[in-house]
């Protein structure tokens, strides 16, 4: 290979890269890490407490339909599992697979509006930290933010791929 179409190759392969490349995206969190996913089983402060969320994120709430539901309600609805209060409900999710996004910094509380199922355990407050992972205060009763251990982003398997084209094309060139 010529020297010039070698580097129009890596001019290419760079390009690619880049175009590849982005900043750390949203990440999505099966609640309950999928295990039992939203039941009453699961501690969800203990689940919350173990994860940084910041703007952008995804909650992915699984379920069986028919036994459970997600309700997002205000702090005072969540600290009493009693949604019937004017107001109370922000939003309600039923379809046993629900994305729930997470816009802004602030906090979040969700429980499972059938009866008992509050009161067991079957809700989740989480706090949505500005800036990067692992900052921000708690909202009361929220679950902190651990201050260390970033969250997965996708944003690595660009630029994994990136870097094994470029090993590749170096190779080819040498």
């Amino acid at each position: 290979m010529s020297p010039s179409h070698c580097h129009r190759l890596l001019a290419v392969a760079l390009v690619c890269v880049l175009l590849l490349w982005r900043p750390a995206a949203a990440a999505e969190y099966p609640v309950g890490d999928g295990i039992n996913g939203w039941d009453t089983g699961t501690n969800y402060a203990s689940w919350a407490q173990s994860r940084s969320f910041v703007p952008g994120d995804v909650l992915v709430f699984e379920y069986v339909k028919s036994q459970h539901n997600v309700y997002q309600v205000t702090e005072a609805a969540y600290r009493t599992c009693d949604p019937s209060a004017t107001g109370s409900v922000l939003a309600t999710y039923d379809t046993g697979f629900d994305k729930v996004p997470l816009p802004e910094a602030k906090s979040y509380w969700f429980i499972c509006e059938i009866s008992g199922h509050c009161m067991g355990g079957m809700k989740l407050a989480v706090n949505v930290s500005a800036g990067s992972p692992g900052g921000g205060a708690p909202a009361p009763d929220a679950p902190p933010s651990p201050s260390a251990g970033a969250t997965y982003r996708s944003s690595w398997v660009a630029s994994a791929a990136g870097l094994v084209v470029l090993g590749a094309l170096h190779v080819l060139v040498n």
